[in-house]
């Protein structure tokens, strides 16, 4: 399993930040050129995938998961590729695409989120959400590695052709991986 990094530590928030700053915070994804215009997802699994693998995990939100292959024949935005396989997201009014705040409407904007040991709340997307209960991004940089945790939003991010890209409601203090 590969390493698993918590951005919610104050060493690694301002890592994050400074990533953020770098890569300029990007709000819209560039429109596709002609040679990365992706064809639809099929509903091939993104481990077998030659395109780019979309996996999706709602973890206690109870949501139907997501594993599909968008076909890619050169790079893709991330946001692309989630289009892509029927998968929306919504960022916060603070960070816009730079974090995930609802994948497919989950959680809803007037769903009660409770994590045990913990307060409930209600994802109101402003800011940044509790470092209990929020979406993890994770990447596959080929078919055989392991996940790794984004190292940028996904308002930046860039995937190739054999890469996959994971959404994974996560809640407490472990942050699992995607399956597949």
């Amino acid at each position: 399993m590969g390493r698993v990094v918590d951005v919610r530590s104050p060493l690694l928030s301002v890592l994050f930040v400074g990533v953020l700053a770098l890569s300029g915070c990007a709000a819209s994804t560039p429109a596709p050129t002609a040679e990365s215009t992706p064809a639809p997802a099929t509903a091939a699994a993104a481990s077998d995938c030659d395109g780019v693998g979309v996996v999706v995990d709602f973890g206690t939100l109870d949501g139907e998961g997501v594993s599909a292959c968008v076909d890619a024949t050169s790079d893709i935005a991330a946001s692309s590729a989630l289009d892509e396989a029927g998968v929306s997201t919504e960022g916060s009014v603070e960070w816009g695409d730079q974090i995930v705040c609802r994948v497919n409407e989950r959680p809803a904007v007037d769903e009660t989120v409770e994590v045990e040991g913990e307060a409930s709340f209600v994802e109101s997307c402003q800011s940044m959400p509790p470092a209990y209960a929020y979406w993890a991004l994770w990447v596959k940089p080929a078919a055989d590695a392991e996940w790794e945790y984004a190292q940028e939003g996904l308002g930046t991010l860039q995937l190739e052709p054999g890469q996959s890209v994971g959404l994974v409601y996560t809640t407490g203090t472990e942050t699992p991986t995607p399956a597949g």
